[in-house]
């Protein structure tokens, strides 16, 4: 094993597996509680669309609220990811999920009692801001649980860049991190739906609220597999810059506004889509194809051992994204528009895994849940953008101009990655944040690796 390490040799095919990442310890002490916690993602949004569609009959007005909880939830995640950094996941996230519980519950009150639109949105506000940020926090616990000394690679099966520090693992976890992600899409939107239609407009969003309560509290009662404070708060005599300052981190935040876009988009035309046909819980059915699409790509994804690079990848798979978009306006049956998401869907995972992955390149250890809260604040920025958008063209043309929000704002993310693509290729920590500078071997290294995972 010494001289396995010593020589960068990749370690077996099976070592660097689902199975083998599914082994490291402590892990399922976080993983189930943390599952149940991040429902709110794909709950929240649906949840307030279907309630205030059936109180105020309006998709804009819906749409609208939903949209400010996306905002502030958009505003707020980056901050509560570097306070997670600095003082510990479990002292945010405890206040965090009990003003959740209390907003969301408040939220559901006015909506029944057909409050004005203005107390609306001020529910809305601490609703989204409170959203707890429990997906970063999960990757952050991989990258501690993992640790980032053991000489075996740059993080992917088959690779030995220039972060030679990164454990082979930690590929995997983002691409398990992704299916993960979408098994709370499938799940999610489907619940929240077949609650909202089969038992009470309201019931979708209190589940969303009981379930990050108590996933939420339970999650924060694992300290041991929290990042050690000593990393969270590493270097207090120089406060580290945040990670939006790193260019590459600003342009991947831009292509996760554009699948954010995917996201809120599809959950409004799909749900006007249902509505139209006379069919309302045909809309859980298709927004689930379109999430299982997500998953079984992300499954995919980490058992795959990639040729091409990450950015390469990154590219690809956004491109296939937008081409699909593209036409799933053109569609008016059930069963194609199915296909068509799924085709979608099995292009977002890419995208996101890839994403994730070259920020754990982009930005060091002590800016790492701050940088993956921006990514997930930019996903519901977008949501928030499209679900408004969305809202008010089925309002005033139908569910098929709803479908023309994902392919608009994919289509300017895409211009926006393509054109600034030289910003996301991986240098290596050493090349951001106050690190030191790279070294000509270190650079030749990255030269020989630019086209391996």
């Amino acid at each position: 094993m010494a001289s396995a390490v010593s020589s960068n040799t990749p370690p077996p095919a099976q070592r660097v597996g689902y199975r083998q990442l599914l082994r490291t310890p402590g892990a399922w002490t976080f993983l189930l509680p943390g599952f149940a916690a991040r429902q709110p993602f794909a709950m929240l949004t649906i949840g307030i669309v279907l309630l205030l569609r059936h109180t105020t009959g309006s998709y804009g007005l819906a749409g609208a609220v939903a949209a400010v909880t996306g905002v502030s939830m958009a505003l707020f995640a980056p901050q509560s990811g570097k306070l997670a950094d600095r003082h510990g996941q479990s002292a945010v996230l405890v206040p965090g999920v009990l003003l959740h519980a209390a907003a969301a519950a408040l939220l559901t009150a006015l909506a029944l009692a057909h409050a004005p639109l203005w107390a609306l949105i001020a529910a809305a506000v601490p609703t989204g801001a409170s959203v707890p940020q429990v997906g970063p926090m999960v990757r952050a616990r991989w990258a501690a649980a993992l640790g980032d000394g053991a000489p075996l690679g740059d993080g992917a099966p088959g690779g030995s860049g220039p972060r030679s520090g990164r454990h082979p693992l930690l590929a995997t976890a983002a691409a398990f991190e992704s299916v993960t992600d979408e098994l709370t899409f499938v799940i999610g939107p489907v619940l929240a739906t077949g609650l909202s239609t089969g038992v009470h407009p309201a019931a979708g969003l209190i589940a969303e609220a009981a379930l990050t309560l108590v996933g939420g509290l339970l999650f924060a009662a694992q300290r041991r597999t929290a990042p050690p404070l000593s990393v969270a708060r590493a270097d207090t005599r120089e406060r580290p810059a945040s990670a939006l300052s790193v260019p590459g981190v600003r342009v991947l935040a831009v292509a996760f506004l554009g699948v954010g876009s995917v996201f809120g988009g599809m959950q409004v035309a799909l749900t006007a889509f249902a509505q139209e046909h006379g069919q309302p819980a045909l809309n859980g059915v298709l927004y689930g194809v379109f999430a299982a699409g997500n998953m079984l790509a992300g499954v995919a994804c980490g058992a795959i051992a990639w040729r091409t690079s990450p950015r390469r990848r990154l590219l690809t798979s956004y491109a296939a994204l937008t081409l699909i978009c593209g036409v799933l306006w053109a569609v008016s049956a059930p069963l194609p528009l199915g296909g068509l998401g799924l085709l979608a869907g099995l292009c977002i995972a890419p995208a996101l895994i890839t994403g994730y992955t070259l920020v754990e390149a982009l930005v060091p250890a002590t800016s790492r849940t701050e940088a993956f809260t921006w990514l997930t604040g930019s996903v519901a920025l977008g949501q928030a953008a499209a679900v408004t958008a969305a809202g008010q063209m089925a309002d005033g043309f139908g569910a098929s101009a709803a479908f023309t929000v994902p392919f608009v704002g994919t289509a300017l993310a895409l211009l926006t990655v393509v054109s600034l693509r030289a910003r996301i290729a991986p240098r290596g920590v050493s090349t951001v944040i106050g690190h030191e500078q790279p070294t000509a071997e270190t650079h030749s290294a990255s030269l020989r690796t630019a086209d391996t995972p």
